[in-house]
């Protein structure tokens, strides 16, 4: 049975989790999940030209990840979302992932929160993605974490919650 990895990334798929992630967990599907961009094939060819048929790399909409994460694979897949908030639809089918990993994340209007890790890495996040994390992390026992390469350290939801004053 493969594992599911869950990363928050508003890059979506790039070098970075090609070169580094995608060798460090064996990764051989990658699912961007983004509905508008699911729907330009253009844009779907520039950001998959550089990254090898080993990875699978797919660009699906909320619905079809839905349907692809309820199946079993075989394979260690990774899921990658632009935002937190994207993640509350999928939350029935990534109670099941080894973590979700809060990579590089853009500020939206709506932000109340910041985690800054080094320069230019910044994890912006509105009150609805702090409650959501809450909850994965809390009540559905999902394992979230930041960690922007495999070998830096990793810091865990309660030690991030600490430092970005989220007390919910």
């Amino acid at each position: 049975m493969g594992k599911l990895y869950v990363r928050v990334d508003d890059r979506l798929i790039h070098g970075q989790i090609i070169t580094s992630w995608g060798h460090t967990l064996s990764i051989r599907q990658i699912i961007a999940v983004d509905d508008e961009l699911a729907q330009n094939p253009m844009l779907q060819s520039i950001m998959t030209m550089g990254v090898s048929a080993h990875y699978n790399p797919q660009i699906v909409t909320v619905d079809d990840a839905r349907i692809l994460l309820e199946r079993d694979s075989d394979k260690n897949r990774l899921v990658i979302v632009r935002y937190c908030h994207m993640l509350g639809p999928l939350r029935e089918q990534i109670r099941k992932a080894e973590h979700i990993n809060l990579g590089n994340s853009s500020k939206l209007p709506e932000t109340v929160y910041q985690f800054a890790r080094g320069a230019g890495w910044y994890i912006y996040l509105t009150q609805a993605d702090a409650d959501l994390l809450r909850v994965l992390a809390e009540e559905d026992g999902v394992t979230v974490i930041s960690q922007q390469l495999p070998q830096e350290k990793k810091i865990e939801w309660p030690s991030m919650k600490k430092d970005i004053g989220f007390g919910g």
